[in-house]
C-alpha cells in the first residue's frame, strides 16, 4: 500500500489536505465517511488498513437498509491524517470542493460467520474481492460488506447486513448531513443556475 498516487495528484502548497505518511496499525482500526461535494456530490468511505486509509467513492452514500446495494468506486489510498480533514479544496485542485466528516469511529474485520479476524486476513480477503466488517460509528453501526463486482478492480458494492441496526425504511445519507454541508450544496447549486453559461441559454 502506498500514498504515491495520492501525493502525485495533489499540490500541497495549494490545498489544505494533509500530505501525511504511511503509519503502522496501532490498536483499534478507524473508519471515516466524508461528504465530498466536488464536481459531483459523493461520500468517501475510508477504512484504515496497513498504515493508510483504503478508500471508495460512494455516489449515493452508505445505507442502513440491506436492500440497498451502493456502488462504491475504489480510489487511491489516503493518509491516516485525512480522517479528520474538513474544509474547502480550492478550485483548480484535484477534488476541488467542500469536505465534511459525515461519520467516524472504529471497525472490526470479520469473517463470514461474524468472527473477528486479523488485519492480515482482512487484507487477504480484500485482495480476493470480498470483505466484511463491523462498524462502530455514530451513524453506521453493525455488520457491512464490500464486494468487488469483478468487471474491474475499482467497482465494488457496499452492503449492510441484516442485524439489529438495519432498517427497512428508505435511507438517504443526505438526511443526516451537517447543516453546513447542505448549505454549501445549496449555495453551489444556486451559483450554477445563475452562471453566465446558463443565462446565455435562457436568452435563446
Amino acid at each position: 500500500m502506498s500514498l504515491a498516487t495520492y501525493k502525485k495528484k495533489r499540490n500541497f502548497k495549494d490545498t489544505p489536505e494533509p500530505a501525511g505518511k504511511e503509519k503502522k496499525d496501532t490498536g483499534k482500526l478507524i473508519f471515516v465517511v466524508q461528504r465530498h461535494h466536488a464536481s459531483h456530490l459523493h461520500y468517501d468511505f475510508r477504512l484504515e488498513l496497513g498504515g493508510t486509509l483504503k478508500s471508495w467513492a460512494v455516489p449515493k452514500g452508505p445505507s442502513l437498509n440491506p436492500k440497498d446495494k451502493r456502488l462504491a468506486m475504489m480510489v487511491e489510498d489516503h493518509p491516516i491524517d485525512y480522517a479528520t480533514f474538513e474544509g474547502d479544496i480550492p478550485e483548480g485542485n484535484y477534488g476541488s470542493g467542500h469536505v465534511d466528516v459525515w461519520d467516524h469511529g472504529t471497525y472490526e474485520p470479520i469473517d463470514e460467520e461474524g468472527n473477528v479476524i486479523s488485519a492480515k486476513e482482512f487484507a487477504q480477503n480484500m485482495r480476493k474481492g470480498s470483505i466484511k466488517f463491523r462498524m462502530k460509528g455514530r451513524k453506521l453501526k453493525g455488520d457491512f460488506a464490500l464486494v468487488n463486482l469483478k468487471k474491474d478492480e475499482k467497482s465494488w458494492l457496499l452492503i449492510k447486513h441484516r442485524d439489529k441496526y438495519a432498517t427497512d425504511e428508505e435511507y438517504n445519507s443526505e438526511d443526516y448531513a451537517k447543516k453546513s454541508s447542505l448549505a454549501y450544496t445549496e449555495k453551489r447549486n444556486a451559483a450554477r443556475k445563475t452562471s453566465p453559461a446558463k443565462k446565455a441559454v435562457k436568452k435563446k
